[in-house]
């Protein structure tokens, strides 16, 4: 290969070998990419949270985590929807201030960046086109910027003060199934990052936790009959809505891009509360109303909203952790997750709705690894 600059001068690149496993490339026993990626989880997430747990950070990256005043995260799609997650989680543990941001919409609104603050950019390919942009603006007003992607050697690692490379091995099929769960890995060890230098906290328990994480998603995934039947019955819907409070909030974002990008059935994703204040007229007798309620201090106020849907003639299927919401005689359907402590069960609630999406998308015909109008990497804006 030979390279050229804008007045057509060869120059020479220097190539670095990618070193990548050869049956990632191959479906194996699988059906197709996507379900074999989601099954990848479990080990995606303890290769992620070994490696990252055991990262020696450089000073540079060290010192902004102690000082910085604020943290600003860009991504786009499924990164942004991990980083809506990541907010609740960065807040509650460390109560430093967090925005998150559509990179696409950052820097064409004269953002405010404070001088030496932590920028954090995310980026499954790192090399998405508007997050890359976005980088590049903070860096010039003077922020510090971490990149969290999936591919080490990508573009956007060229703007990066410091790399956080999550481990969920090549994702080839369009829709990001296992690398939406290690990006939430790396934003939980980065809160704990914070709390280990900034206020000298013992981390150890919420590690025990990201690495029981694994075990569970495994567990998780042995029983999937049940998601495949409820595929056949609601894969003529009109409409899906995914409701949640909180954390489960941002992940009703992710499980309705999810349903939406393969099956092509519209969905939406709402905060609970916000139903009565207009999504209550879209609600209809037979629509599909997914409820996500795994944070015990927001469970009331969030079967609040099973009762409105259910009045106006709603199907209820509710992902759930807590053996009282479980138990409820007014679900339609229960899918019930392992039990995990209520900051981590982002991780494995979105699971059951990537394989609820993608059973949706088989039962229709279509292809959930090469979804209509939709490429992997969006290398242009």
């Amino acid at each position: 290969m030979e390279f050229y600059d804008d007045n057509l001068n060869v120059y020479t690149r220097d190539f670095e070998k990618v070193d990548i496993d050869a049956a990632s490339l191959s479906k194996g026993k699988f059906e197709s990419y996507m379900l074999k990626e989601i099954f990848e989880i479990p080990q995606a997430l303890k290769d992620t949270n070994t490696t990252l747990s055991e990262t020696d950070l450089p000073l540079d990256f060290i010192e902004i985590l102690k000082n910085t005043p604020i943290i600003n995260i860009v991504a786009c799609g499924t990164a942004y929807n991990s980083a809506m997650a990541a907010r609740y989680v960065i807040e509650n543990l460390t109560r430093i201030p967090v925005n998150v941001e559509i990179a696409s919409e950052f820097r064409y609104r004269n953002p405010i960046i404070l001088k030496d603050s932590l920028f954090i950019a995310v980026s499954q390919s790192g090399e998405t086109a508007d997050t890359i942009a976005a980088v590049k603006l903070a860096k010039n007003l003077g922020a510090y910027v971490a990149v969290i992607t999936n591919v080490a050697s990508s573009s956007i690692t060229n703007f990066a003060n410091y790399t956080i490379h999550t481990k969920a091995g090549t994702e080839i099929a369009v829709a990001a199934t296992k690398s939406y769960n290690c990006q939430l890995c790396a934003f939980y060890n980065l809160a704990l990052y914070i709390l280990k230098y900034r206020f000298n906290k013992d981390i150890k328990k919420y590690q025990e936790e990201l690495y029981k994480l694994s075990y569970s998603a495994k567990k998780l995934l042995k029983n999937t009959e049940e998601l495949i039947t409820l595929a056949g019955q609601y894969s003529f819907n009109r409409s899906v809505f995914f409701l949640g409070r909180g954390l489960d909030y941002a992940v009703a974002l992710e499980g309705s891009l999810k349903l939406k990008e393969i099956s092509y059935i519209h969905s939406e994703g709402y905060a609970a509360g916000e139903i009565k204040h207009g999504t209550l007229a879209l609600i209809e007798k037979g629509t599909l109303v997914v409820l996500l309620v795994t944070q015990k201090e927001l469970a009331e106020k969030t079967m609040n909203a099973l009762h409105e849907v259910k009045a106006r003639g709603a199907n209820v299927l509710a992902i759930t952790q807590l053996n009282d919401i479980a138990k409820d005689s007014s679900l339609n359907h229960v899918i019930k997750l392992p039990e995990v402590d209520d900051l981590f069960a982002p991780v494995l609630e979105v699971i059951p709705l990537q394989l609820f999406a993608y059973y949706m998308a088989r039962a229709r015909g279509n292809d959930p690894d090469k979804p209509r109008n939709l490429a992997k990497s969006v290398t242009v804006e």
